[in-house]
């Protein structure tokens, strides 16, 4: 039992947790102050029926995020005291502000926004609505301004083997955070639009509320087919950034073993990491090339000579990520990131065509689909911080540095095991309060009346 491995582990398992609750917090709380804004606009009570249904499912999952995300600062200290030793004057400071701003702008916000109902002028309360929605992504931004330094760290000078914060406007500008945060919104919409067109079809396939679900349909259609769209615009130039800022990570999700131009795109490769070969493989010529320069030629580096090549730089050592993993974790983001957008297309055809109560098989699919931005966004994360590895932070910190030492493995075990419990109880707990509200659907307008504030 290696402390680093479990670690690792732990780390891994409650980051991958906690991302299930962001994409859908992000997404939903901009759809919900869409619709709050539509009530206020049009004075439509089937408007405040959906703002309240679909807001009770929000404050659920934003409760069962926060729970899950508190853990993971205590990690940096407990598990990782060398990072935090290394680089907390820089990675603390975005984290202060995220707590300082974002996270008590959404927190204040949201307490106006569910006991304000029918308190407040609407249109205020819609602003709040609004509020809560700017400091959920305010909040990732931050987050991600933090990352990012751990893929490309800008604004700092090494003293007494510390990482110093010299240019605090060099995080804001960092070009990663730009490629980054772009595709995290993107990927959020995207998230909300199939939770809120599964829970739609489910109920409008059995005539239940069909005004408020049609609706609600209606505006996840749009919503979606942006969202979906253009998380895979911003992708493909986060695809370009990889390669020129992080080239060993796009090798690696490519199993690019040897530099080539033009440069194959695999649909399918059966890896041999240790004599770093392909057993067998299917490619697009020039594909990747393509991807990489929009051209159909263009050097991609190849992972042995990027190997050879952070040697010189670097020193002795392996600096080749989990090519297996990152590999497909790159197939697992992509491909439900080309069927999304056609689901979203189909939908909005339907809807223009007045055929989609006619279509049933679509209505069926729906709730069936929610999964898939959820096995994108956790493929994409794993992709984005596997393929950093060996680095904690790229170039200045080896992951196998940043662990606390002297930390038994007993105790990490312990605690990777209890972690890992709880947060499948949450995980538990959560989506049983999300089916059984979305089952139940919206309150009837008697029942929404006396119930005022109450989610």
């Amino acid at each position: 039992m290696d402390p680093l491995i479990l670690s690792r582990w732990q780390f891994a398992i409650t980051t991958i947790y906690h991302f299930f609750f962001v994409p859908l917090t992000m997404g939903l709380s901009i759809l919900v102050a869409i619709m709050g804004t539509l009530y206020v606009r049009r004075g439509d009570e089937v408007y405040k029926r959906m703002t309240k249904f679909w807001g009770k499912l929000f404050v659920i999952n934003f409760a069962v995020g926060v729970v899950t995300g508190l853990v993971l600062e205590f990690q940096f200290g407990m598990n990782w005291s060398g990072y935090s030793r290394f680089m907390g004057d820089i990675f603390g400071a975005p984290l202060a502000i995220e707590a300082l701003t974002a996270f008590f702008l959404e927190s204040t916000f949201l307490g106006i926004w569910i006991f304000g109902w029918d308190k407040l002028p609407k249109a205020v309360h819609a602003g709040a609505m609004w509020m809560v929605a700017l400091g959920s992504n305010l909040s990732a931004l931050w987050i991600l301004i933090a990352n990012s330094f751990m893929h490309e760290p800008v604004g700092y000078a090494l003293r007494n083997g510390r990482a110093e914060m010299t240019d605090f406007g060099a995080l804001l500008t960092n070009s990663h955070v730009w490629v980054q945060f772009p595709h995290v919104f993107f990927a959020a919409m995207t998230t909300a639009a199939f939770f809120v067109l599964g829970i739609s079809a489910y109920h409008l396939f059995r005539k239940r509320d069909e005004d408020v679900f049609r609706r609600s349909l209606n505006i996840a259609l749009v919503y979606g087919l942006v969202g979906s769209v253009l998380v895979g615009l911003v992708g493909h130039s986060q695809a370009q950034h990889m390669i020129q800022a992080q080239p060993m990570k796009m090798a690696a999700a490519e199993a690019l073993w040897e530099t080539e131009d033009p440069a194959p795109l695999s649909l399918i490769s059966i890896i041999d990491e240790k004599n770093r070969e392909d057993i067998f493989a299917i490619k697009i010529p020039a594909a990747l090339s393509l991807l990489a320069y929009n051209r159909l030629d263009g050097a991609v580096p190849g992972i042995n000579d990027i190997q050879a090549e952070y040697e010189q730089k670097y020193g002795p050592g392996d600096y080749v990520p989990p090519v297996t993993l990152n590999y497909w974790a790159f197939r697992a983001m992509f491909m439900p990131g080309l069927l999304m957008p056609l689901i979203m297309a189909l939908g909005l055809y339907l809807v223009l065509r007045n055929r989609l109560q006619d279509t049933p098989w679509y209505l069926r699919l729906l709730p069936f689909a929610i999964p898939l931005p959820y096995l994108a966004n956790t493929a994409g994360w794993i992709l984005t911080e596997v393929g950093r590895q060996p680095w904690i932070v790229f170039g200045l910190l080896r992951t196998e540095d940043a662990v606390s030492p002297g930390v038994p493995a007993g105790t990490v075990l312990f605690s990777l095991l209890a972690f890992t419990l709880l947060y499948g109880l949450l995980m538990v707990a959560d989506a049983y309060l999300l089916a059984k509200f979305a089952r139940q659907g919206p309150a009837k307008d008697d029942e929404a009346s006396e119930a005022g504030s109450a989610y």
